[in-house]
């Protein structure tokens, strides 16, 4: 079984408000294809305002949210800035080619090593 991973799990800061007023938090979100990056450029809404494709990358590649049954464009446009803003850098770190670990070291005995940084929002 490989060690690589496709999904990544996520606690956005605000949370998304459903109509019910139920607050969704906990989330995950799998790495990007090239389709999901292609694909939505050809859609109208992207067209008539280029600002619309982070919207529908986002509903691509969330793959959940709470207890949400299905994320969509319109559940994106629905969040708060700032956890649209959370998922946007959270896309960004999963799908860059840079590592997600940083090397530190131990302040008493200098060993070096690796941590992955702490989310934002967890």
């Amino acid at each position: 079984m490989s060690d690589f991973a496709t999904e990544f799990d996520f606690v956005l800061p605000k949370g998304y408000v459903d109509a019910a007023g139920t607050v969704h938090r906990e989330g995950s979100m799998r790495l990007a294809t090239a389709a999901d990056e292609i694909l939505p450029q050809k859609d109208p809404r992207v067209q008539g305002n280029p600002a619309y494709l982070v919207l529908i990358l986002l509903a691509r590649v969330v793959v959940r949210l709470g207890a949400l049954d299905a994320i969509n464009p319109k559940v994106i446009e629905g969040m708060f800035a700032a956890d649209l803003a959370y998922l946007q850098d959270f896309y960004n770190r999963i799908n860059s080619s840079a590592s997600l670990s940083v090397a530190v070291a131990c302040p008493s005995c200098q060993h070096t090593f690796e941590v992955e940084p702490e989310k934002v929002g967890e």
